[in-house]
């Protein structure tokens, strides 16, 4: 279990629980040490003096606030430990928001708040349920580490979250920041619509664990390519070229059609990733093929069975259009695709098929 890295109290009106706060997510960077080119001496950085060139120990420096060039507001590190909101003990819910109401723009960090011990799990579980029931999250100010936080806690899968979020002001204006925004656009009807057909036909369930990281996987590849003496082929594409307006149409209507080339035979036109994977609507991914077989009649079972033989044809491209960009990519990295990372899923699909060819011709 982890380790708690924040303990306190949890209140809404008169009712109190003590928690633990715990992080909710982790990163897997790769994580590189800096040398000097040649060697394998670690490079380290100095605190310099920038004037004279000389190292400064920690214990003399200070803060500067720059008023005008080269004009500061010195502040000592005790100053600000004085005005610092050191750590809070408290979680006290100021009010509760609909959660549809908050931008998720605002969220920033979540974390888990779960009961400190046994004996207060059905006060937790009270405020779980309440807050699931009336889809709504607790907005409440936080401090930790030196940092004040607005915060909101909300309930999701049997336990409470803490989302960190950000202030009014620190969320900047688009429409400031972000140039050529299209004021009102000109669009015919036809092209709406088209566009409207074209993202319902790709609409997918959210699997996120058919979702990761390409480049973190292409580092540590590289890390053990150069660890074992194999020969590093890099190879970049083309960059895709942006849609005419004049052609826009036209890019639609072909979007369209290589959606439907991939939409597996007898399938709805709105198809997920899950059921793409599983080539029935709604059915279980490891066993979607086994109730659509029971289900049928004695008559429809040769059906059943020349479907599966499509399926799992080695050379068909049927099987391959039935896959989801997850698993087509995980073939290409099985059979060490290079540019995989930066395809689509036709790309990924192409490629497959053009890698299949010479076995083909060979036997």
């Amino acid at each position: 279990m982890a380790r708690p890295m924040w303990t306190g109290v949890l209140t809404f009106g008169l009712v109190t629980v003590p928690v633990a706060l715990y992080s909710a997510t982790r990163s897997h960077d790769v994580r590189f040490h800096q040398l000097q080119r040649g060697t394998s001496d670690r490079v380290r950085n100095k605190r310099v003096n920038e004037r004279t060139g000389k190292e400064v120990e920690f214990a003399d420096i200070v803060k500067g606030y720059e008023v005008t060039d080269g004009e500061y507001v010195i502040v000592e590190p005790d100053e600000l430990e004085q005005i610092s909101p050191g750590r809070s003990r408290t979680i006290d819910i100021s009010g509760f928001v609909d959660l549809d109401d908050v931008d998720p723009i605002f969220f920033d960090r979540t974390y888990y708040l779960g009961p400190r011990g046994m004996e207060y799990q059905k006060v937790y579980g009270l405020l779980v349920e309440a807050l699931e029931h009336a889809g709504k999250a607790g907005l409440a100010m936080f401090a930790m580490r030196g940092k004040e936080y607005l915060t909101a806690v909300r309930s999701d899968h049997g336990l409470l979250e803490l989302h960190t979020m950000h202030f009014a002001d620190e969320v900047r204006d688009p429409h400031r920041e972000v140039d050529n925004l299209p004021e009102k656009t000109k669009l015919t009807a036809q092209e709406v619509r088209t566009a409207e057909q074209l993202i319902g036909m790709l609409a997918i369930d959210w699997q996120p664990d058919e979702w990761h990281d390409t480049y973190e996987e292409q580092v540590r590849k590289l890390v053990e390519d150069k660890l074992a003496g194999r020969e590093i082929a890099v190879s970049s594409g083309p960059a895709p070229e942006a849609t005419n307006v004049i052609d826009l149409m036209d890019a639609l209507r072909r979007s369209l059609d290589s959606a439907r080339k991939d939409e597996p035979a007898g399938q709805p036109k709105k198809s997920t990733a899950r059921t793409r994977a599983s080539g029935a609507a709604g059915a279980p991914k490891r066993t979607g093929g086994k109730k659509s077989t029971s289900a049928k009649t004695t008559v429809a079972k040769p059906t059943a069975t020349k479907t599966t033989a499509k399926r799992t044809s080695p050379t068909g491209k049927r099987q391959l259009s039935q896959l989801t960009k997850a698993e087509l990519y995980q073939r290409a990295t099985d059979l060490d695709i290079p540019r995989r990372s930066t395809m689509t899923r036709d790309q990924l699909q192409h490629a497959l098929e053009q890698a299949r060819r010479p076995s083909r011709t060979a036997s």
